[in-house]
């Protein structure tokens, strides 16, 4: 159960990712050592989340006072009535500054939870344990919390961040693959805008990844794409402009998730492999992006069988639709629509410079069918 500490250092905090093999079980002893005031705990869970897991959590809080929420995971419930109703548990229970609050779970529920610590009193110590690859990789990492709105995802939130984060390997074993090719979505995503040695290790361990769930490759690439993040994040905690190249994909992907109204026909890990494949062709027509590096990385997803055809989950006249929540991403400064574009592996345009006109955009979506 020996652990490896990874340090993410931010200008507002700095702490620790400890990664493991049944390390959840010592979630207890880290609390009481790296947050020594703390006296009750409220567990924030997946209501689908395996009985295993969950007993081996609780067990290991018994030195605490815990109350138990569950939440059914969904993007549809990440709204702020969600989140009300668990700050006035909280307050209920008379929870102080002191206390924590421990998220036990994929990103939904890391994202809510964080923005429920963060509201309440100002501010709640926060936990957190991700229990999907995708927020092992990503979600986790960098302090964004949030809630949708019908207007789109994650528009209301805040940065905070956790007071450490407990990455356990050991959970992974039973996802689905469906879930195991979300998450290889965003290691993916990190190879191509940062690191092109790491994607050319991906090129030859992606399959151990996504389909035999090898621990050691598995820890690995959870590791390495937890500091391709962190480093970014250290940089650029507030999303100014560096950690900008972190959405590389994502401002397609949110206006498929949108679209799609937020269902699981349409995980967030597939539609960012949708949208980072609709971001590499449009990078290539706009001659940024060699046919020789599109052509490696569509191999690539064809190898792994990865999702990159948006006319598998959409008809043409959504594409309109798909503009229109595009046209409301957060990172827009007017009616135009700023996108990361990739100039080869492992380097990204200016996270700044690109901004396009929406009927470009549509133009280019209506010519990939």
């Amino acid at each position: 159960m020996k652990s490896i500490k990874l340090i993410v250092k931010t200008k507002s905090k700095s702490y620790p990712i400890y990664f493991g093999n049944n390390v959840i079980n010592l979630l207890g002893l880290y609390i009481k050592r790296d947050l020594p005031d703390v006296k009750k705990i409220c567990l924030i869970i997946d209501l689908n989340l395996p009985k295993a897991i969950l007993t081996k959590v609780v067990n290991s809080l018994n030195k605490f006072q815990v109350k138990i929420i569950k939440v059914r995971s969904n993007e549809k419930n990440k709204k702020l009535k969600t989140a009300n109703s668990i700050i006035e548990e909280l307050l209920k229970n008379n929870f102080n500054r002191t206390d924590c609050v421990v998220a036990c779970g994929g990103g939904i529920i890391g994202d809510l939870s964080a923005f429920v610590a963060n509201l309440t009193k100002r501010g709640l110590k926060f936990v957190n344990i991700p229990t999907t690859l995708l927020a092992q990789v990503d979600a986790s990492v960098g302090g964004k919390t949030g809630v949708n709105t019908s207007q789109g995802k994650n528009l209301i939130g805040t940065y905070y961040q956790p007071d450490f984060i407990l990455s356990d390997v050991s959970v992974l074993k039973k996802l689905p693959k469906r879930e195991m090719v979300a998450g290889y979505g965003e290691i993916l995503k990190h190879s191509l805008i940062i690191n092109k040695k790491f994607f050319l290790w991906l090129l030859k361990n992606g399959e151990k990844v996504v389909r035999n769930k090898d621990s050691k490759i598995l820890k690995k690439a959870i590791i390495e794409s937890c500091k391709i993040k962190s480093s970014i994040v250290r940089k650029d905690e507030k999303e100014k402009n560096l950690r900008m190249i972190l959405n590389f994909g994502h401002t397609f992907a949110h206006g498929f998730e949108a679209t799609h109204n937020f269902t699981r026909k349409l995980n967030h890990g597939e539609a960012v492999l949708l949208g980072m494949m609709v971001a590499i062709e449009f990078s290539h027509k706009k001659k940024l992006l060699s046919f020789r590096d599109l052509l490696i990385i569509k191999n690539h997803y064809y190898k792994l069988q990865l999702p990159m055809k948006i006319s598998k989950f959409f008809k043409r006249e959504k594409i309109y639709k798909i503009i229109e929540f595009m046209k409301k991403d957060k990172k827009n400064i007017n009616e135009k629509i700023n996108l990361i574009l990739l100039k080869q592996i492992g380097k990204t345009t200016d996270p700044t410079k690109v901004i396009i006109k929406a009927d470009e955009v549509k133009k280019f979506l209506y010519s990939y069918y």
